[in-house]
């Protein structure tokens, strides 16, 4: 899809400033004013960060990871360092073999921020993986070699987040947890072995409600060494659904007041200014105890901080768009397909097929011991789900999230998360249409 890229100086300036967004600014001009610390940026290896073009490549231009010992010593968070701020850095931590020592298959993947089009005049700012809603689809095989270089090309923060996979806990990409969050300029790079097999699937884990609910995520399929499934059920196509809840008045909002600070915090931490406690970072729980007791830190759920703003999805999507913007599933007549639903909003969806029954065989990438018939499945936040169809009864049908409310765009009936399961082979007696009011 082809969405335009606005300048990461202001992605949502025609929006008005409201009482949320301009609280936001203020604590963060506020704090960084008064900031005087140095947050710092860990670095194994600094040079220029890749270009981020999608693309797959085996075996790696980059220099081999420092020894185990070094890695230690020098991999750490930003609670223990004094270094400024300077875009360029490559982030690898430990935990994972060196370039030298297995056969990577790499990838490079950097974050944007795009004007995404959910609907013909519906657009929204988001933080989106290459330019794409959702992100690039991986496919790779089971107990492959991993190495994906993510670049941030923003001025807010970000990590991956590589749901469901198993993993070294440097990788698993949990700020403040696992590591760092990656800062503006700087790549990040990723090592782990694929699996376990299934559907998997990937997401930043930095202001989750917002980067991740709302465009950065993506589906990651690990495909099994011996695919049991296939042999019941010989599927010829193979489908990726990602559900989506949509607040473009949230997103839009709340990124013009988070960009606007951060430019702020962004310029005192490449001088070496800024106490990490602006950003809410803490040595231990202690520490913060602490400073909110003696008055030093006022938290941001409290009252006199929050803005208490709700997120109300208005808009419902699969794989980024609102129907009928929505693609169809195409089947013939006497053929198997896979769909894989994974749920990236914040809410449950129950996708009713009409004219089938299917039958359940996965679970959060895992085969269930005995496939279960339905036509209607709940696919739970965060959860994958995968459904397999026979096309035994020619014709156009919907498949839809059968809590209505959630089928509609801005409050009006037909539109969200719905979309018409297509046979290609057969002619119809009553050609469908396109209707968006009903």
């Amino acid at each position: 899809m082809a969405e335009k890229k606005p300048s990461t100086e202001s992605p949502a300036a025609s929006s008005t400033s409201t009482s949320t967004s301009q609280a936001r600014r203020e604590f963060l001009r506020s704090a960084a004013m008064v900031g005087g610390g140095v947050i710092a940026v860990n670095t194994i290896q600094s040079s220029t960060a890749h270009a981020a073009n999608g693309h797959e490549h085996h075996g790696s231009q980059q220099p081999s990871m420092p020894a185990a010992a070094d890695q230690v010593r020098e991999y750490n968070t930003m609670m223990f360092h004094q270094h400024k701020m300077q875009p360029g850095n490559i982030i690898e931590p430990p935990g994972s073999p060196a370039d030298n020592e297995v056969d990577y298959k790499e990838f490079d993947i950097d974050v944007t921020i795009i004007e995404h089009e959910i609907l013909p005049g519906v657009t929204t700012p988001v933080f989106a993986f290459n330019g794409q809603v959702p992100g690039p689809e991986f496919h790779v095989n089971e107990g492959d070699w991993i190495k994906v270089n993510f670049t941030n090309r923003t001025e807010e923060m970000h990590t991956i987040h590589w749901h469901g996979i198993i993993l070294p806990y440097t990788m698993d990409g949990v700020p403040m947890v696992t590591q760092d969050p990656v800062h503006p300029g700087d790549t990040f790079v990723y090592r782990f072995q694929a699996k376990p097999s299934g559907t998997r699937w990937y997401h930043c884990h930095w202001s989750t409600p917002l980067h991740a609910g709302s465009a950065m995520h993506g589906a990651f399929i690990i495909h099994p060494k011996e695919e049991k499934l296939r042999k019941r059920f010989p599927y010829k196509r193979d489908y990726t659904l990602m559900l989506e809840a949509w607040d473009v008045d949230f997103i839009r909002e709340e990124m013009n007041g988070l960009l606007e600070g951060m430019k702020e915090v962004n310029m005192l931490m490449s001088q070496g200014k800024l106490d990490p406690q602006t950003h809410g970072f803490f040595r231990d729980y202690a520490a913060f105890k602490q400073a909110v007791l003696s008055g030093q830190y006022i938290p941001p759920y409290l009252k006199s901080r929050s803005s208490g703003v709700e997120i109300k999805p208005n808009f419902f999507a699969i794989n980024g768009k609102s129907y009928p913007a929505t693609q169809r599933l195409a089947i013939k007549q006497g053929e198997w397909i896979r769909v894989r639903f994974i749920n990236a909003s914040g809410l449950p969806h129950y996708m009713h097929l009409h004219g089938h029954d299917f039958w359940w065989v996965a679970q959060d990438g895992n085969d269930l011991s005995e496939p279960r018939r339905l036509n209607t499945i709940t696919v739970e936040p965060g959860g994958t789900y995968d459904v397999m169809v026979y096309g035994d009864n020619p014709g156009f049908w919907t498949w839809h999230d059968h809590k209505t409310t959630q089928v509609r765009n801005n409050g009006i009936y037909p539109g969200g998360m719905l979309t018409v399961l297509a046979y290609e082979d057969f002619e119809p007696t009553y050609v469908p249409s396109v209707s968006v009011d009903q």
